[in-house]
C-alpha cells in the first residue's frame, strides 16, 4: 500500500533524521502529558510507525521516486523528496519513542474534574462525579423533595443531586420536568439510589427535545446537536404515562429524549407506558430520537421491569424505542415488557398497528444495536420481536447481541427464523453470540 501525499499535522517533510528528533522549543499550545512535554517530533515518529508497517517496501535511499509518497527499506523509514528517496528516521528508532510515550501516557494521573462537571464521557458508562452538584433537591427530609422541587432544578440544569433524608423516597410528579437546551451543556440526574420518580399514571416524567422551542433552540440543526449531554443515574421510574402526547410523534412513559446525547446508567423503570395502538409510536419506558453525530444511547446496569407485573408497555417498544437512533446495552435487565398494539407497521388493513418488539423496537435507516452481558427475557410483542425488533429500511443497519440471555421472548405474530424473540431486517444476518 503507498501512502499518498501524507501529511501529519504542519509537518511536510523533513529532509534530515537529525531535524526529526530535535527538541522543539515549548510553546503555549505545546501538548502536555501529566508535567512532561509530549513532543511534536514524537507525534511525527508515532505517524511513521504506522506507515512504516503499510508503505511502499524494499525502496532504495537515494532512488528515483515520483510522488510524495514514503517508503521503507529493511532499517529506516524513507520519504520521497525532491525526486528521490531519503530516509529520515530508523524503524527502531520509531519503535523506542513510541513505546516511551505509551510510558509516559500510562503513568499521567487523571485531572479531578471541576465543580459542576461530571468526569465522564457520553460514550462510556462511568458514572458522572457528583460530588460538587450544581442543585440539590431537598433540605434532608423527604417532604422537602417535591415535585416543583424537582421541575426547577431540572429546568435550571447542571449536576443535579438529592438529599431527601437517609431512606428511600418517592416523589409523585405534578409535571413533567423538561430540560432547557441552553443549560448545561452537560446534565446529570443523581438519585444516588434512594430517588424514585413517579408520573403517578398520569404523566411522562422527564423529557428533553432539542427542537421544542419553547425549551428554546440552541442551534440552527437542533436535530444534530451536541447538547445537552444528559446522565440519567441511579434513580428510579415507575408510572410514567405518555399516553396521548403527541409531539415528535409521542411515546416515552418515563423519559423522551430527542436530540443532544443521553446515558441511562444504573437506573430502574418500572410500569410506565405510552399509547397502546400505533404503528410508530414507541418506548413504554424510554423513548429516543435524533442523537448527535449519529452517536449512541448508553444503558449500562440497569433495569426494565425485571418481575411479573412490573414491566413497561407501549403499542411498540415496551422498554425501549427509537428511529434511527444506535444503542450501547450493557449489563441490563429488560424482561416482562409488552408491545400491545396490533397490525404491525405499516398497519394491515382495518388494524390501528403496533406490537413490534416486546422489550425494544428500533425502526430507521443507518443505525446498530449491540447488547452485552445482558438479559432479554419475558417479554411479549403481539406482532414480531418479542425481545428485540429491528428493521433498518435501507437495509444498512446491525444489530450484535452477545455474552447475553436471551430467553422466552414470545412473537406471537413473525420473527426471523433461527433466532427465537428476534426480527431482523438489516445488513446481513443478527450477530448472536
Amino acid at each position: 500500500m503507498v501512502v499518498s501525499g501524507a501529511r501529519f499535522g504542519s509537518w511536510r517533510g523533513v529532509g534530515t533524521q537529525r531535524k526529526i528528533l530535535q527538541r522543539p522549543r515549548r510553546t503555549a499550545d505545546t501538548p502536555t502529558v501529566g508535567n512532561r512535554v509530549v513532543w511534536r517530533s514524537a507525534v511525527l515518529l508515532v505517524a511513521l510507525a504506522v506507515v512504516a508497517t503499510s508503505c511502499q517496501q524494499n525502496v532504495r535511499a537515494g532512488a528515483r521516486c515520483r510522488t510524495t509518497d514514503f517508503g521503507a527499506d529493511a532499517t529506516h523509514v524513507l520519504r520521497c523528496q525532491r525526486g528521490r528517496w531519503v530516509r529520515v528516521a530508523t524503524k527502531q528508532q520509531v519503535a523506542q519513542l513510541f513505546i516511551a510515550i505509551v510510558r509516559v501516557r500510562a503513568a499521567a494521573p487523571p485531572a479531578a474534574p471541576p465543580a459542576g462537571s461530571t468526569g465522564a464521557t457520553l460514550t462510556d458508562t462511568t458514572l458522572a462525579d457528583t460530588s460538587r452538584p450544581n442543585r440539590v433537591i431537598g433540605n434532608g427530609s423527604p417532604a422537602s423533595c417535591t415535585s416543583d422541587a424537582v421541575v426547577d432544578a431540572v429546568a435550571l440544569g447542571g449536576v443535579i443531586t438529592f438529599d431527601c433524608g437517609p431512606g428511600p423516597v418517592t416523589i409523585v410528579m405534578t409535571r413533567t420536568a423538561k430540560i432547557f437546551n441552553d443549560t448545561g451543556p452537560e446534565i446529570v440526574i443523581d438519585g444516588g439510589n434512594r430517588v424514585t420518580l413517579s408520573g403517578g399514571a398520569q404523566r411522562r416524567i422527564l423529557s428533553m427535545n432539542t427542537c421544542d422551542r419553547a425549551q428554546r433552540w440552541t442551534t440552527p440543526r437542533c436535530q444534530d446537536q451536541d447538547h445537552p449531554r444528559l446522565t440519567i443515574q441511579r434513580l428510579t421510574f415507575v408510572d410514567g404515562n405518555a399516553t396521548g402526547e403527541s409531539i415528535d410523534g409521542g411515546g416515552g412513559g418515563a423519559v423522551f429524549v430527542r436530540g443532544g446525547r443521553v446515558r441511562i446508567l444504573e437506573s430502574t423503570f418500572r410500569r410506565n407506558v405510552c399509547d397502546p395502538a400505533g404503528p410508530d409510536v414507541g418506548g413504554g419506558a424510554v423513548r429516543v430520537l435524533s442523537q448527535s453525530a449519529g452517536l449512541p444511547v448508553i444503558v449500562a446496569r440497569s433495569n426494565f421491569g425485571g418481575a411479573p407485573g412490573e414491566g413497561n408497555q407501549c403499542s411498540n417498544g415496551g422498554a425501549l424505542s427509537s428511529i434511527g437512533v444506535s444503542w450501547l446495552v450493557s449489563n441490563t435487565v429488560i424482561s416482562h415488557n409488552r408491545a400491545i398494539g396490533v397490525g404491525a407497521n405499516p398497519a394491515r388493513p382495518g388494524m390501528p398497528g403496533g406490537g413490534n418488539g416486546g422489550g425494544i423496537c428500533l425502526d430507521g435507516n443507518t443505525f446498530t444495536m449491540t447488547v452485552s452481558d445482558s438479559t432479554i427475557r419475558d417479554n411479549v410483542a403481539n406482532e414480531g420481536g418479542g425481545g428485540i425488533f429491528f428493521v433498518s429500511n435501507d437495509r444498512t443497519g446491525s444489530l450484535t447481541v452477545q455474552r447475553s440471555a436471551m430467553t422466552a421472548n414470545p412473537s406471537l405474530g413473525f420473527e426471523t427464523a433461527g433466532f427465537p424473540g428476534i426480527f431482523y431486517l438489516g445488513r446481513g444476518s443478527p450477530t448472536v453470540r
